[in-house]
């Protein structure tokens, strides 16, 4: 679409439906991505199908790494009259025994809200979303537009995107731009054009609670033992989330044996700490179950001219620590960079902004990796429903009892707030082999020719668990 580039850029967004970047999507990806490009002076259409508060059971608490980042992009602000609760860490049960996980001190240049004390933020996920979403509306390059985007406009025998076609009151609407990004969320429609398969192995099956006693309050609570793995965390000062993970196909949540439910009445219930007990049952006996899958999506690179799929669009990971919103916010901090005018001052040299973003897929795995395999890691282990990933899940907990190191350094890398890939490999491998020494010491001597057997298994299934979703980060 040929437009007069002399055009001031509001005039050309009103008149001519033509901007520098088009985002589709204002979810917390998507409103941080246009707020900070709509900052660096570029013209911005921001698009969103309803502007209606979010109403999400996932996407609630922000780990310490993403408070830094969004500090980093001007925006610490929308924490800010949201009921937000500060979170300090984990407080990890396992079979009804409790340890503590605090986020260790971060001295870096970096905390500069509470140096030395990071903090993560727990908080209604709609409640963040509109204080971004008002943020973005208050910038005077972005044009906030409600409507249905339903597909990409390309250029006649090319692959290159110009902008999109939407439905805006049920009426035909086109938006242009050189650079289209599309953070659509998990359920993109989009997500076919620079993505891979999305793998879901569960749900997170959710209920608020009301005037709930946690333990510990200001810490994330997670649950271990005879049922699959529960979070618990406040997203209030008067409620409190609580996420039930039930894996597709589990026998004791079938419809034949009483549901969902019935499981977690039966068996996730009386495992729950006596302080929770009554809340949880109250919320349960309301039938205020909700769910959502959770997906495991390693991230493609972005190759199609004029366009780049991000967010949950692009990422997942299984949000069991936690840390989707702490990568979508380095990713906005990281493309902000690469997409500046002093690096990349024109969006229509496509071939620059396509070697832009071939950097920011091998430079965002610093982080991403980290994250995003911690996460599935701890799934496989939390989740074990055999023998010697059970051996796993206890030296887990009894490597966390160790304290010092052996907590700094897992809670570290939980909060976003280390960043080394090596770091994470050696506390696994930490782990297994502390694993395998609590095995020794359980086993009897005549037992010993077994017991060298399964610890040669058990630090197979430790190999197994984690060097395939480092290949997949890897993977270009």
């Amino acid at each position: 679409m040929d437009v007069p580039r002399t055009e001031p850029a509001d005039s050309r967004r009103v008149n001519h439906r033509h901007a520098d970047v088009v985002v589709v999507g204002a979810g917390i990806f998507g409103a941080a991505i246009a707020i900070t490009l709509a900052r660096q002076n570029r013209s911005v259409f921001l698009l969103e199908r309803s502007l209606k508060e979010p109403d999400r059971i996932v996407g609630e608490l922000l780990q310490p790494g993403g408070v830094q980042a969004l500090e980093a992009l001007g925006l610490g602000a929308c924490l800010d009259g949201i009921d937000s609760i500060p979170v300090r860490g984990y407080e990890v049960y396992y079979h009804g025994q409790a340890v503590t996980i605090p986020y260790p001190a971060d001295n870096s240049p970096r905390c500069t809200s509470l140096p030395g004390k990071p903090e993560g933020r727990s908080f209604h996920h709609g409640r963040f979303v509109r204080k971004l979403r008002e943020s973005a509306a208050r910038e005077p390059n972005i044009t906030l537009v409600e409507t249905l985007v339903t597909g990409l406009i390309a250029a006649e025998n090319t692959d290159q995107v110009l902008g999109v076609k939407s439905l805006t009151k049920g009426e035909p609407d086109y938006f242009f731009a050189p650079l289209s990004v599309v953070a659509d969320g998990y359920k993109s429609k989009f997500r076919a054009e620079a993505s891979r398969t999305v793998e879901s192995r569960s749900k997170f099956w959710a209920l608020e609670l009301e005037d709930a006693v946690l333990p510990s309050p200001g810490f994330g609570h997670v649950l271990l033992g005879s049922f699959s793995p529960v979070l618990l965390y406040q997203i209030g000062t008067r409620e409190t989330r609580a996420l039930i993970n039930v894996p597709e196909g589990l026998e004791d949540a079938k419809p034949g044996n009483g549901g969902v439910p019935n499981y977690i009445k039966h068996r996730v219930l009386p495992n729950l700490p006596a302080s929770i007990r009554p809340t949880f049952a109250a919320s349960l006996e309301k039938g205020r179950l909700r769910c959502m899958p959770n997906s495991f999506l390693p991230a493609a690179p972005n190759r199609t001219p004029g366009l780049i799929v991000a967010g949950d669009a692009l990422n997942m990971r299984h949000p069991l620590t936690g840390g989707g919103m702490t990568v979508a916010l380095n990713d906005v901090v990281l493309l902000g960079e690469l997409l500046h005018p002093s690096r990349t001052p024109d969006f229509e040299k496509v071939d620059q902004v396509l070697q832009r973003l071939t950097v920011f897929h091998w430079r965002r795995k610093r982080y991403t990796l980290v994250i995003n395999v911690l996460a599935q890691a701890l799934y496989s282990l939390f989740a074990a429903d055999d023998y010697y990933l059970a051996v796993l899940r206890q030296g887990c907990f009894e490597y966390f009892k160790r304290g010092g190191i052996c907590v700094d350094g897992p809670a570290g890398l939980l909060g976003g707030i280390t960043k080394k890939p090596f770091a994470l490999v050696y506390h696994f491998f930490a782990v297994a082999f502390f694993s395998i020494w609590i095995l020794f010491l359980s086993s009897p001597i005549w037992r010993l020719p077994i017991t060298l057997v399964e610890s040669v298994v058990v630090l197979l299934r430790a190999c197994w668990v984690l060097f395939p979703y480092i290949a997949f980060e890897l993977a270009g």
